[in-house]
């Protein structure tokens, strides 16, 4: 029947999309579950949750479909990135807590990687910089805190995963260990041009190689679901971390290429072709995909806070009940006011790598309200992205290169945000047709494999525009309020 069920696996919530032969949203299921905060800078989720909502999204969706599971062609699998999570082989029950890629727990071990000068080894192997968010600091964590852990890793009694293996374990009984290259190359743990796991750095952080998982393609044999969980078996034949699944849902498959993402954080990646690109300004060096054993590169810049401060505004703040309310807000705000919101709650990205920084409001008045919280919000989004493409055009410059930007995520249907995002950068941003590109991404890689969905060319012509923004903001003003940004930033910094 040609119909694919992509399993998208986020931060705050777990989802089930059906999608058609025709490539369509047949049906879809979204379930939220709880975060865990032990302390200030700490993230947690708890393994059971993950998988539940899991299962749960994807039956549901089956069924809202109106289909059983023998109509099910293919599972594509997508999931938040780094997330880091350690299980008993023989029970399958996790030794900790899966600590969350925005967790910063590992900031002191990483300044010390930093000072004993092992960052410059790690980023020449693994493409990226040595920090917190990535899986390879989190997994020493656990290793070092957990009694007998270690020696149990040594024995082969434990095996790590990103969220993708934990799922796949949990599909198919245990009879997986598996991960994809995009996944892989988010643990810092994966030399990224040797495509394999490297002995040095598991040395150095005093983990053991039999506690890792084997390495696929993003299109390739991930195993098959248990016959009980779905009525019937069902095989797995796509993964990619949630970025990398949306590039690949936006069609960005031409070097030069590039898509933002905005979801809890942002995420921009621009597609590098087969030869990866060294970053000079703190942007990491990644694997778009993988496909028939070779890689595609990219240069990413990664955003903590997007989509989340919107949600600090509704849980925190209590200013809004619902995210859409910020565009009508923001559109009321009182233009005399120019409130700058450096959304620093766990740290600064890229391109600043500062784990340590925190958030800061400038510009407040007496008069600054909710409009005027939910303007800054949206607009701390656009600025943040100015940023990473500032940086990617410096690493990757060509002649007269002004890309246009393709967004999505659930903050890509703000207008007013993607308005001011257009505005601030001076160029063109594309809102696709389908803006659930990440699971279309997981989707398309199941559905090509299993030869039931078009080959990378004719899905890329199928890519549509549902509207594109383009920059009404005078360049001076832009400069101006830009400039503005840059010394909110360096006073949060402490420069």
């Amino acid at each position: 029947m040609g119909y694919i069920l992509a399993l998208d696996q986020g931060t705050t919530s777990s989802r089930g999309i059906v999608f058609d032969a025709d490539m369509k949203i047949a049906a879809i299921a979204q379930e939220e579950f709880p975060q865990h905060y032990p302390q200030s800078g700490w993230v947690e989720h708890d393994p059971s949750d993950l998988w539940a909502t899991t299962a749960a999204t994807a039956r549901a969706a089956i069924e809202k479909a109106g289909l059983s599971a023998r109509s099910i062609t293919a599972i594509g699998i997508t999931n938040q990135r780094e997330t880091t999570l350690i299980w008993d082989r023989k029970t399958g029950k996790p030794i900790h807590r899966a600590i969350v890629w925005q967790d910063r727990r590992t900031a002191d071990f990483c300044a010390r990687l930093r000072a004993d000068r092992h960052e410059p080894m790690i980023t020449a192997r693994t493409g990226l910089l040595a920090d917190p968010y990535f899986s390879a600091t989190k997994v020493k964590y656990i290793l070092d805190h957990v009694d007998g852990a270690r020696e149990r890793a040594r024995n082969g009694e434990l095996a790590f995963g990103t969220v993708d293996s934990w799922l796949i374990w949990n599909l198919t009984g245990g009879r997986a260990h598996v991960t994809d290259a995009t996944n892989a190359a988010r643990t810092m743990l994966y030399d990224i041009h040797k495509g394999r796991w490297s002995q040095t750095i598991c040395d150095l952080f005093d983990i053991p190689t039999a506690m890792l998982p084997e390495v696929r393609d993003c299109a390739a044999d991930f195993g098959v679901t248990r016959a009980d969980l779905f009525g019937h078996e069902i095989p797995i034949l796509g993964v990619a971390g949630d970025q990398q699944a949306a590039t690949i849902g936006q069609a960005c498959f031409t070097p030069g290429m590039m898509k933002s993402t905005y979801g809890t954080g942002c995420f921009a990646v621009l597609n590098t072709g087969a030869t990866p690109v060294a970053s000079t300004n703190k942007l990491l060096t990644t694997i778009a995909y993988q496909l028939n054993g070779k890689p595609t590169y990219a240069l990413e810049g990664s955003i903590f806070i997007a989509g989340a401060v919107v949600q600090w505004l509704r849980d925190g703040l209590k200013v809004i009940r619902a995210a859409p309310e910020t565009q009508a807000l923001a559109e009321t705000a009182d233009p005399s006011q120019d409130l700058i919101l450096v959304p620093a709650f766990v740290g600064l990205g890229a391109p600043y790598w500062k784990p340590e920084a925190r958030g800061a409001v400038f510009g407040l008045t007496r008069n600054s309200g909710p409009a005027e919280f939910a303007r800054a919000a949206l607009e701390s989004v656009g600025y943040q992205t100015r940023d990473l493409l500032e940086a990617m055009q410096a690493d990757w410059a060509r002649e007269g290169a002004q890309p246009t930007l393709r967004v999505d995520g659930g903050m890509a249907a703000n207008d007013y945000a993607m308005q001011f995002l257009s505005d601030i950068i001076g160029a063109p941003v594309d809102r696709p047709q389908v803006l659930e590109t990440t699971a279309l991404g997981a989707a398309w890689l199941a559905g090509q494999h299993a030869g039931v969905w078009p080959a990378m060319d004719e899905f890329a012509k199928g890519w549509a525009v549902e509207r594109q923004f383009t920059a009404a903001m005078e360049p001076d003003l832009r400069d101006a309020r830009y400039a503005r940004w840059g010394r909110a930033v360096n006073a949060v910094l402490g420069v």
